[in-house]
């Protein structure tokens, strides 16, 4: 792996989990407002505009904790959403952000954040293992495990698509 390749990841490993949790609000009011946990929103803008990016300026970290021109630009638009949900929070606690009437937007754009920043690991993660085993999405036909083509197990007329997904979690159609 070469040191920009060990960089980049350094820098997401710690990058993606902050977005992620920006966009799940079940999670932020099961954490942030929790005074036992250990995170809170102090963690989530120290990894955000200090630490591993700049939210404010993130064209900078373009190839350092952002892999793509969309990424810079989603996170530019987080960072503002962000600042913005801040002004609404005088006191700076976390239920204040939650409560911001900007919050939402926070969440919505940190969603789209997550999903691009995800998708372009996983492609990465495909670069790197250089296609081997990486099943086309395309091509997965429903029972089978997407490896060999063979049946994920079960009858042929199973609704579960992997072998992981059993009958107990399959829902019949009234």
């Amino acid at each position: 792996m070469s040191e920009a390749a060990r960089l980049i990841a350094n820098h997401r490993v710690h990058v993606v989990p902050v977005v992620l949790a920006l966009a799940n609000p079940p999670w932020q009011r099961d954490v942030w407002l929790d005074p036992s946990a250990f995170e809170d929103l102090d963690h989530v803008f120290h990894t955000l505009f200090d630490d591993f990016c700049d939210a404010d300026e993130p064209e900078g970290y373009l190839g350092v904790s952002l892999r793509s021109d969309e990424e810079v630009v989603l996170m530019r638009e987080l960072g503002t959403a962000l600042n913005a949900a801040a002004a609404e929070a005088p006191n700076d606690t976390n239920a204040e952000y939650l409560q911001a009437s900007a919050w939402p937007e926070v969440v919505a754009i940190a969603g789209r954040l997550a999903q691009v920043m995800v998708a372009n690991d996983l492609r990465e993660l495909a670069v790197l293992l250089d296609g081997a085993a990486v099943p086309d999405p395309c091509r997965i036909v429903r029972g089978t495990t997407g490896t060999a083509g063979g049946q994920a197990g079960g009858d042929s007329g199973s609704d579960t698509a992997s072998p992981q997904v059993g009958s107990a979690t399959s829902r019949e159609r009234p």
